[in-house]
């Protein structure tokens, strides 16, 4: 989905999301995009135009009487020499300046003066997105035309503020950007059905303790959502996450390993099936059914384990196994090795291997929970040493890699 060559006027706003304006840009200059940004006096306030200009490599528009930009009616010219203008995050008072034609900064002259496309990423407080201006203004900019991206649902920057309102993280913004000028760009992925796995499992002890490990969920979301940005049908068994679920995903959210295991075996047969949940490997024995206490004096009760299903095993050896099985394995030590010898016994056709060692350079913190992944793809023919990158830039790589299997086997 290459955007090479293209060209975006990004429109800055004023809201706390304007930092995230600075991954945008450097995702969208990744991609090859000429990116030109105008930033409103309140977007200034949260991010400077000065690190604004380092990443985009160009100047820095920021007002509507500047003598030197505006010597050749430079609004004008802004406005039409882009493919597509993007407005992030798109606060509530540029929703409205939009929607009833108010002209009072160099944004609202731009937005008014254009003839290409518009991509909105709304950001404001819950409570200001729902609004009834708000959504006034938003069914008008649609009869309009005018495009939109999320927003999306979690916490708030104000303490204890949570709803629908958070600007769409960057990727997201990048593939609405690429449906728009590519008319939805490839989509090798189309027609295939893939499951992916996603997060730990708790197995519970009693009522209110459980088994679990450090796994975010992060990298496993993200794999579900690149694959469905190129053209899957992507269904996503979670275990217990605290981030959302990826848009255009069908998501099942379980708690156990055996849930986990019945929810994979029932959405069989698939073409692909990507197994990233980091699965607890036993279970307590039995469950008590009250909270266990503590007796002073008394030796702590024994915890007596029961090995919990290997669901990539499972699906490797069933008779309904898709034409591409993944796994991943988490290794403290000895991780090609281990992941070779995984590869065999699970029959899977690639095992992507991570160290999360505190002597991996990124460590349990870093891997587990956090935002960077490097990982080591091993198959019967070969090993892939992928440098540490972001979590997202890791999923895109193995959605494109899954791509070409799939198609190199004949399956398109």
């Amino acid at each position: 989905m290459s955007l090479s060559g293209k060209r975006i006027l990004l429109i800055i706003g004023g809201g706390i999301a304007a930092y995230k304006c600075l991954d945008l840009i450097r995702r969208l200059r990744e991609r090859g995009v000429k990116v030109r940004c105008v930033m409103t006096q309140a977007a200034q306030e949260f991010v400077t135009p000065l690190s604004v200009g380092a990443l985009s490599a160009d100047h820095v528009f920021t007002d509507l009487f500047d003598r030197q930009d505006e010597q050749d009616v430079g609004h004008i010219r802004l406005s039409r020499e882009a493919d597509l203008i993007v407005v992030a995050p798109a606060t509530a008072d540029l929703m409205a300046k939009l929607a009833t034609g108010l002209v009072n900064d160099l944004a609202s002259a731009v937005l008014l003066a254009t003839d290409k496309p518009v991509l909105m990423a709304p950001a404001m407080n819950p409570r200001m997105w729902m609004h009834p201006a708000t959504r006034r203004n938003r069914a008008t900019l649609e009869a309009d035309g005018v495009h939109f991206v999320g927003p999306n649902r979690g916490e708030m920057a104000e303490s204890g503020e949570a709803g629908e309102g958070r600007m769409a993280e960057p990727l997201e913004i990048v593939a609405a950007v690429e449906d728009l000028l590519n008319g939805g760009g490839e989509r090798p992925l189309a027609g295939k059905k893939i499951i992916v796995t996603s997060g730990p499992t708790h197995e519970p002890i009693d009522p209110v303790r459980y088994i679990a490990n450090r796994s975010s969920g992060k990298q496993g979301h993200a794999i579900a959502a690149a694959l469905a940005e190129l053209g899957a049908e992507v269904h996503l068994v979670s275990g217990p996450v605290t981030i959302p679920d990826p848009k255009g995903v069908a998501t099942v959210h379980v708690e156990t390993a055996r849930q986990m295991r019945d929810a994979v075996e029932a959405l069989l047969p698939a073409d692909a099936g990507i197994f990233v949940a980091a699965v607890a490997d036993w279970r307590p024995l039995s469950e008590a059914g009250e909270k266990i206490k503590k007796e002073k004096g008394a030796n702590p009760p024994a915890l007596k384990l029961a090995e919990n299903p290997d669901i990539l095993a499972g699906i490797g050896h069933h008779e309904r196994r898709p034409h591409l099985v993944i796994g991943f394995a988490a290794e403290t030590q000895n991780v090609v090795e281990n992941a070779r010898a995984k590869l065999a016994k699970k029959r899977a056709d690639i095992i992507v291997a991570n160290d999360v060692s505190h002597d991996s350079g990124i460590g349990v913190g870093g891997v587990m929970g956090g935002d960077r992944n490097r990982v080591h793809l091993v198959s019967r023919e070969e090993v892939e040493e992928w440098p540490e990158a972001r979590k997202d830039d890791v999923a895109q790589r193995l959605a494109a890699k899954v791509a070409d299997l799939l198609c190199s086997r004949g399956d398109k």
